[in-house]
């Protein structure tokens, strides 16, 4: 393709801009995140809208949440490897490009097993690009700086999921729910361009073999996962369906382990988890993951189901809440930088279980401004949390295994996320059919979910404190 740019040569963009480069290049990977996290986020306000467009209920609309976090968790697998096939430019590109196809497509869907199709793509393109962030930091920044590192991508990364839920409101009940899909395209074009300029040509690409057989193993594990969850739902606990996903999981744990063992390069080394930091970090990751997206998920829902906000109102309710974020994040950075990123993660942790109390305490007495001033308080935590994690999980990786601990960071926080998706709306459909769908019923239903939340970040919080540096 002449018409494209030459790929630069790292030698000679570094000349160009001298230690500056780290940050523009963190900057050209963050754009492309952005555009993956405005399609992870701005669609939990379309829930009730997707539901009464196609005649479903809450716990067959998730799937369009469900299967795109499903599809991003599982595309993080081979990104180590590909990196190391095509290298980083093209992998970057390729996958931008395939966020921008599928959002096209996607908002000309006209069935809702296409619009599934596409948020599954659109998962996938966003499962490769989500780990590229984490791989710049720890290559081309030093440990002393590595938190104000993350603190920064994390600032442009928050702003989207702070703008996501309002705009999106509004453009649904002016557009559309196919309005949605189009909120990734400015930055998917931003990030194309600046990546063809900006980022350099690959080194040379490697022909190591894929694990086929690893990838294979986790991600039967991880369907079977979401499938027994919503089984629990469909056909209750003892149910033979639901028991055989449950066995079906033990057994490809037990698998993994032996394979990972045994193989001569596995997709995932082991030898990551005799690190106590990473391991802990993982299982803190797994659980932060699963409160966070159930979180996010269930707030718009409740806001519209429960109390009678529009979208627009149930969207804007986050703003505030996302604003604080972006800005707690690089001060969290600095802090990390200057104190145990254990303890800032653990206080974060705390503050974010903390504020899903006022939602189960007044439920349906709760008034707007106290789910603003509940949402500030826990986006505060999120902020906290987020740089924290990353270092502490981080801080004892040997250099050849970042690109797989990186993978296995956000492979283990999103997967928590399609966790607690499937776990926020199975819930959710299981209380009301206890206790109603309507008032005051319903208003049960979502104050005992916020409970669940809670407990879920109490059990986060536990794993933190095992977070200590050894082998």
């Amino acid at each position: 393709m002449r018409w494209l740019p030459a790929a630069p040569d790292i030698d000679a963009l570094l000349a160009r801009y001298g230690e500056s480069y780290k940050w523009i290049a963190l900057a050209v990977v963050g754009t492309g995140i952005i555009a993956s996290v405005f399609a992870t986020t701005s669609f939990n306000v379309a829930v009730p809208a997707l539901g009464s467009y196609f005649g479903l209920g809450q716990h067959q609309v998730q799937w369009a949440i469900t299967g795109f976090l499903a599809a991003l968790t599982l595309a993080m697998l081979p990104t180590p490897w590909l990196i190391e096939r095509v290298g980083f430019r093209r992998l970057f590109l390729g996958g931008n490009l395939m966020l921008a196809l599928a959002s096209v497509a996607g908002a000309l869907g006209t069935d809702f097993g296409f619009v599934v199709a596409m948020r599954v793509l659109q998962g996938i393109a966003a499962g490769l690009l989500q780990p590229l962030t984490i791989m710049v930091v720890m290559r081309h920044f030093p440990a002393s700086s590595q938190g104000r590192a993350h603190g920064m991508i994390g600032f442009g990364i928050v702003l989207a999921p702070a703008a996501a839920p309002s705009l999106a409101g509004v453009l649904l009940d002016r557009f559309g729910w196919q309005s949605i899909f189009l909120m990734s395209l400015p930055f998917c074009f931003l990030a194309g361009v600046f990546g063809l300029y900006l980022l350099p040509r690959s080194e040379q690409s490697t022909r190591a073999r894929f694990d086929w057989l690893g990838v294979g193993i986790l991600c039967l594990a991880s369907l079977a996962a979401i499938d027994f969850i919503t089984s629990l739902r469909q056909f209750g606990l003892l149910a033979p369906r639901t028991l055989a996903m449950l066995v079906l999981v033990i057994l490809c744990v037990v698998a993994f382990i032996r394979h990972g063992r045994r193989a001569a390069a596995p997709i995932v080394s082991l030898e990551l988890f005799a690190d106590r930091s990473f391991g802990m970090g993982a299982v803190v990751g797994l659980i932060y993951g699963c409160g966070l997206y159930a979180s996010t998920y269930l707030i718009p829902v409740f806001l519209q189901q429960a109390l009678g906000y529009d979208a627009a109102l149930a969207g804007l309710a986050l703003l505030p809440g996302g604003l604080l974020l972006a800005v707690a994040i690089p001060v969290a950075g600095w802090l990390t930088d200057r104190h145990s990123p254990r303890a800032v993660m653990i206080w974060g942790l705390a503050v974010f279980g903390v504020s899903f109390l006022p939602f189960a305490l007044l439920g349906p007495s709760i008034s707007y401004t106290a789910v603003v001033a509940a949402s500030m308080l826990g986006r505060l935590g999120l902020g906290l949390t987020i740089p924290a994690l990353t270092v502490a999980a981080m801080r004892g990786v040997l250099p050849e295994q970042v690109g797989q601990a990186s993978m296995v960071s956000n492979y283990t926080r999103q997967f928590g996320g399609v966790l607690g998706v499937a776990i926020a709306a199975v819930f959710v459909e299981w209380r009301i059919g206890v206790h109603g769908a309507e008032p005051p019923g319903i208003h049960w239903a979502y104050s005992q979910a916020f409970v669940l939340l809670a407990l879920i970040f109490g059990l986060a919080l536990l794993a933190a404190l095992r977070m200590k540096s050894g082998r």
